[in-house]
């Protein structure tokens, strides 16, 4: 197995692990939790969020990490993996927002990063995660909690993450260009 493969499924495993963490930490983990609400964590000065929003952050740069290494197909099976798997970990009342607002924001994110992604890799990571946090924060806020009051909080935790993300995203970007390494 070639590095770049397991590069690809480390990527993978990562990506599917912030479907369950994300789920968990919204119920179990913050500052504060609302009654038949999330628990929030602060994301900026007077500015709250549900705490899986961290993790949601990082799984849309994952996933564009998963198709650079894999290819479409691994990252759309991701995607609806991903979704499947966000629906059973959730709580009960959390499953179809979190399902929904999964499915929608990562295929929002790949028709996003797929045009863009050999020629502006990091472009594309930035360009395809921002699309990809709105989508999910107004699609999961609508669908759980049927108010779009913690939507500011939720964009930017989750732009946080992409981020602090960056980074990273040009190291692999000038690694892959010096050892001459093609995308997926």
């Amino acid at each position: 197995m070639t590095r770049l493969r397991i590069e690809g499924y480390a990527y993978l495993l990562a990506f599917t692990a912030c479907i369950p963490m994300a789920n968990w930490m919204i119920g179990n983990v913050g500052l504060t939790c609302v009654p038949q609400g999330p628990c929030l964590i602060p994301v900026a000065p007077r500015l709250m969020a549900p705490s899986g929003v961290l993790m949601v952050g990082l799984a849309l740069v994952l996933r564009d990490l998963v198709q650079r290494r894999l290819g479409r197909l691994w990252a759309v099976a991701a995607i609806l993996a991903g979704a499947m798997l966000s629906a059973v970990v959730a709580p009960t009342a959390l499953v179809a927002a979190s399902g929904t607002a999964f499915l929608l924001s990562e295929m929002a994110d790949f028709a996003v990063y797929t045009p863009l992604q050999e020629r502006r890799f990091v472009l594309a990571v930035f360009a395809s995660s921002t699309l990809g946090l709105v989508v999910d924060s107004i699609v999961f806020l609508h669908l759980a909690f049927g108010s779009l009051e913690f939507l500011a909080g939720q964009i930017v935790g989750k732009a946080w993450m992409v981020v602090l993300a960056l980074p990273v995203i040009c190291w692999i970007r000038e690694s892959d260009n010096r050892r001459n390494i093609q995308p997926a």
